[in-house]
């Protein structure tokens, strides 16, 4: 029997100003959800430099982490993994060089083909609501955003 494990996930909350937040929309499999940009903790790895990290591969774009925002502070078990508790740390996150990847307008626009794929969209903050993400921890952080 394998032990119940920890994963830690970090993410960045990129507020613009025009006042949107922007949200990442995944696929991997039939598995589709939209969350906020950022990934997992890799061993040997700092908190900061997961985020950089996850922001370069995933938006191809150098960031500041800011303020630390939030970190989960309740138990919750991965989606994909029943015996792994989830972790998520949000840092408030600005760009340090011009956007170079693609906006997409429309909720989980996918092409066809491809198992995994990963798009950004802007959120206007005046339409941000709960029901816009999928996962509970973000969820969690779209109402401490509105309480803002």
């Amino acid at each position: 029997m394998q032990l119940p494990r920890f994963n830690i996930r970090v993410y960045g909350l990129w507020l613009n100003d025009q006042d949107q937040i922007l949200v990442s929309d995944e696929r991997i499999g039939d598995f589709k959800f939209t969350k906020f940009p950022g990934g997992g903790l890799e061993y040997g790895e700092g908190i900061k430099e997961c985020l950089k990290r996850e922001w370069k591969e995933e938006l191809n774009l150098e960031i500041e982490v800011c303020d630390h925002f939030y970190t989960t502070d309740f138990f919750q078990s991965s989606a994909f993994h029943v015996d792994t508790q989830i972790i998520s740390i949000y840092y408030l996150v600005k760009p340090t060089e011009h956007l170079t990847f693609d906006v997409q307008r429309v909720k989980h626009n996918f092409s066809l083909e491809g198992h995994e794929e990963v798009l950004f969209r802007w959120i206007n903050l005046k339409d941000l609501s709960v029901d816009i993400v999928d996962l509970p921890i973000d969820k969690v952080i779209v109402n401490k955003l509105l309480s803002m």
